[in-house]
């Protein structure tokens, strides 16, 4: 699933959230491995320290949608999510998942999960944010079923950024998203469209289930100047 098409321009743009080339080959990673300090233009009091390293794949690496998602969670979720479940998935290095228990009132355990090179990577930046008692990082392959280390519970909130960027893997995540949404979840998914494929995922998801825009963020006419796009998904009633 790790196929590595995009690559960040410059280090001088490694701190912007759209600075993600939409060159469709398969260069070499040019982004060296190293800590980043993130907080979300003050929605943190105190920063995420992000590990970015390429080694294992894309998901090393900060990407557009996942900057917006968190931004989006940390001014409109910040004092809702007490007593909420919440999975992220194609977590990457965590950062949204992080972010979340860094500046969101969480009193449950925040599950995050990607598949097995990820895994170190995500338990790296727990550690290295001192969240090892609020944010678990587990493995999960799309398609498979759940893994036993995460609420065998449709989760109340389900965070996905940039998570369509594979095209053999949309109907994995089709089926993953399926086994997790509960009645009463809410599936926060947010990337940034680079294909004209990725539009086909969400049409998909459409007849699957209710899909709404967000439309409530200071910084939406921004993000999708850029084709980032974000949207509330929920089961059909």
């Amino acid at each position: 699933m790790y196929v590595c098409i995009y690559t960040m321009s410059s280090d001088n743009e490694s701190n912007s959230i759209f600075a993600v080339s939409d060159d469709l080959v398969a260069p070499a990673p040019r982004k060296t491995a190293g800590v980043t300090t993130i907080d979300f233009d003050g929605l943190l009091s105190t920063p995420l320290q992000l590990h970015e390293d390429l080694k294992n794949g894309c998901g090393g690496m900060l990407w557009p949608a996942g900057m917006v998602l968190s931004k989006y969670l940390l001014r409109h979720q910040k004092e809702n999510l007490s007593g909420k479940e919440i999975v992220e998935l194609g977590a990457g290095g965590g950062l949204v998942g992080l972010a979340v228990a860094l500046g969101c009132t969480t009193t449950t355990t925040i599950h995050i999960t990607d598949q097995l090179p990820m895994y170190e990577l995500m338990k790296k930046n727990i550690a290295l944010n001192k969240l090892d008692s609020k944010v678990s990082a587990s493995i999960y392959d799309w398609g498979a079923p759940p893994p036993s280390s995460i609420p065998p519970t449709h989760p109340d909130m389900i965070l996905a950024a940039d998570c369509v960027y594979f095209e053999p893997a949309f109907p994995l995540l089709q089926r993953t998203l399926q086994d997790l949404m509960g009645d009463n979840t809410v599936c926060y998914f947010c990337f940034k469209r680079r294909r004209r494929a990725d539009l086909g995922f969400m049409k998909a998801a459409k007849k699957m289930f209710r899909v709404d825009e967000v439309q409530d963020d200071a910084d939406r006419e921004i993000w999708t100047r850029e084709k980032v796009f974000l949207y509330r998904i929920t089961k059909k009633h």
